[in-house]
């Protein structure tokens, strides 16, 4: 529920995305934008990631898992699955785009069901990090929004960025008044996002850029870090064996058995 540049560009170049942006053709922004979509690939497989969720008080807790995504009719399928620790072993996560609305299950092996995840849900935390779908989906979904406006051509870690803001669209209930992020010129990945709420940037999304890596024609971030400044707490993210364009079979996506297997 990235989910390159789950988590996509978020974990990493994860999830993936479909269309995004406002700009008039030949714009600037619309170049830009259409780069970072042009790095989004039809199908990806994540092999493991680690997450490592770290609260206010400095306690921390490791999440490790898979994820597989793929787009179908220009729509996000994704699904995560947990591998680590015990205790949430083979809990799994289906995320489906739709037109008006998306879907989300999860399934957990002490229940042994899958349950529906509805409402505001889908802007609660994942697993306990400082992800949620909903951040996920914006930047998966390569910020897509309205008034995308290139602010400021800059360096960061060394590198050539283009700051980019840009305001959710309002009919996908975004809690956040804008988001910005510092896209690399050589990649088109983001190294840093921030979400704003009002004027005050709430979630900060980090990579080093000597995390950037490729997969095939594509580029991700193999490291990624996400702070909420308001909870004081932040969530570091790992991926290692990124796989792009590779056949993936449906039931990963399918809500009757997305859970069951590899």
């Amino acid at each position: 529920m990235d989910m390159r540049g789950l988590l996509l560009r978020g974990l990493g170049g994860l999830v993936l995305g479909w269309l995004a942006g406002t700009a008039q053709a030949g714009a600037p922004e619309d170049k830009l934008m259409s780069c970072m979509r042009a790095n989004i690939p039809q199908t990806l497989r994540i092999q493991e990631f680690d997450l490592v969720a770290t609260d206010r008080a400095g306690g921390t807790r490791l999440l490790r898992g898979r994820l597989y995504a793929k787009r179908e009719d220009e729509k996000l399928r994704a699904m995560l699955r947990l591998t680590a620790p015990n205790d949430v072993n083979g809990a799994s996560y289906l995320m489906r785009e739709g037109e008006k609305s998306d879907d989300m299950y999860v399934f957990l092996p002490a229940l042994n069901k899958v349950r529906r995840i509805t409402g505001g849900s889908s802007d609660g935390p994942l697993f306990g990090t400082d992800l949620s779908y909903a951040d996920i989906k914006q930047i998966h979904n390569a910020f897509s929004g309205n008034q995308p406006v290139i602010e400021a051509a800059e360096k960061l870690d060394g590198r050539s960025v283009k700051r980019l803001s840009v305001v959710p669209h309002q009919e996908a209930g975004s809690r956040y008044s804008r988001i910005r992020a510092w896209v690399d010129d050589e990649s088109c990945v983001a190294l840093k996002v921030e979400f704003l709420e009002g004027s005050s940037v709430r979630k900060r999304l980090t990579g080093p850029a000597k995390a950037l890596e490729r997969s095939g024609s594509y580029w991700y971030l193999s490291e990624a870090t996400m702070e909420d400044l308001k909870e004081g707490s932040r969530t570091r993210l790992k991926i290692t064996g990124v796989k792009s364009g590779v056949e993936m079979a449906n039931r990963f996506f399918d809500t009757r058995n997305f859970y069951v297997g590899n």
